[in-house]
């Protein structure tokens, strides 16, 4: 008993010490279910899914378009297989996903592609398939190279994540908005990934830039952000669509008759509402109703700039910044940086330990870029991912041309491969 209250409140609080106990399962309960999934998963991840990182290197010449990456990215999807009950919850299995990865160290640009082990032969042959003369080596983890406790003395870091502001319903630019398919010249074609290598290959000692696209095959049944859902309501609220009103009860419809009431029917209009759209509204219609249809991964995306204390240059930061931004429209998606490694003065707290705050942030966001995790994470941020499609993924990450990207910026395979000839007597015969 707790005296000195008012009669009223003294009943209310002695009523929720006899029985608030009750209540607090339910409240405690998303928490304590979070971290066992985040504990079971990481001994899942440990023991029984490991990753292994594989290293692209693409031929001299590469007459494939970019729609060609994106049937890999159809079969890449194929990883797809959510567990069931017993398996998330006890044995900690997670959804299969996979990341693409490009590392520029100190001017030489990798293409790299980090999987699940045992999916690895599933990963090689759609990639095969589509572009047979690429060499697929596996290597060290790049980010193992370089000191754990980034930032110290010798070496810093400065990094950001993406976040689509506008809903990702809305697709980003693709390749089909960068080349007409027709065009069969090499010359002609035009890849986003050009300024982005070229950029990379003039970093000098000590520079580093880490770029992350990590991607997990979804469906209804596994998107928590329903975006198959939110995908066509956008669709039908700019297409002028009125949802359909759910049928009424059974007791209305049994009232109505007894009444002898008509039923109730929608009048159709002459005019379809598609027919009122704008030129502009009829493409962003068309452009979801495109994305909707294709293979869906939920992504996140990020870059690093690492770099010795001595060799830091400002203009590095901005490569990936005028990579990413190519992929930006006004009228549709767009990425922007989110959760940059700064700290922001506000009025309340403007000499509040901003150095520490600011050493905690960089080594929050080195140490979930080496471990290839969401920003926050085990905290579930919706800003932190967001859905793209095969088209979208193939638009940021593909084999890039040698009129657009010469050979002298990127290691390329110096002799092209092919089969031995059929029937060739070996030393068996």
């Amino acid at each position: 008993m707790v005296e000195g209250l008012v009669p009223s409140l003294q009943f209310l609080w002695e009523l929720f010490w006899t029985w608030g106990w009750i209540f607090l399962p339910f409240f405690l309960w998303p928490i304590l279910s979070f971290h066992w999934l985040f504990w079971r998963g990481a001994l899942w991840d440990e023991r029984k899914n490991p990753s292994m990182l594989l290293e692209l290197r693409f031929p001299e010449e590469i007459q494939k378009p970019m729609r060609a990456m994106e049937l890999v990215l159809s079969g890449f999807w194929q990883i797809y297989g959510p567990p069931n009950w017993f398996e998330k919850w006890w044995e900690g299995q997670g959804d299969l996903s996979f990341s693409f990865e490009i590392a520029a160290i100190e001017g030489v640009p990798h293409f790299l592609l980090r999987i699940p082990k045992k999916q690895r032969d599933l990963f090689e042959t759609h990639i095969y398939a589509h572009y047979p003369d690429v060499e697929i080596y596996e290597v060290e983890d790049y980010t193992a190279k370089v000191p754990a406790n980034i930032p110290n003395q010798r070496w810093n870091m400065w990094g950001t994540d993406y976040t689509m502001p506008k809903s990702d319903v809305y697709p980003i630019k693709t390749y089909r908005d960068f080349e007409n398919e027709s065009e069969t010249r090499e010359e002609r074609k035009i890849d986003p990934l050009a300024p982005l290598i070229e950029g990379l290959s003039k970093l000098g000692k000590g520079e580093q830039i880490w770029i992350q696209i990590k991607a997990k095959p979804i469906t209804d049944e596994n998107d928590g952000s329903n975006f198959q859902k939110r995908s066509k309501k956008e669709y039908e609220k700019i297409a002028g669509r009125k949802e359909s009103p759910p049928p009424p009860p059974l007791w209305k419809e049994v009232i109505r008759i007894l009444k002898g009431e008509p039923e109730k029917k929608e009048e159709k209009k002459d005019v379809f509402p598609e027919m009122m759209l704008t030129p502009m509204e009829r493409d962003v219609v068309a452009s979801i109703e495109r994305k909707r249809t294709k293979h869906l991964f939920e992504c996140f995306i990020r870059y690093l700039y690492v770099y010795k204390q001595d060799s830091f240059s400002g203009s590095r930061i901005k490569l990936p910044m005028s990579f990413f931004n190519q992929f930006n429209t006004t009228g549709l998606g767009f990425m922007i940086p989110w959760e940059l490694t700064k700290v922001k003065q506000n009025w309340y707290d403007f000499f509040w330990f901003l150095e520490k705050r600011l050493y905690i942030k960089k080594r929050a966001k080195f140490r979930n870029y080496k471990r290839r995790v969401p920003s926050y994470f085990p905290m579930d941020k919706p800003e932190a991912t967001f859905v793209l499609s095969n088209e979208e993924l193939a638009s940021l990450f593909h084999p890039p041309s040698r009129a657009s990207v010469p050979p002298s910026v990127i290691q390329r395979v110096g002799s092209r491969k092919k089969e031995a000839p059929f029937g060739l007597p070996t030393e068996e015969e």
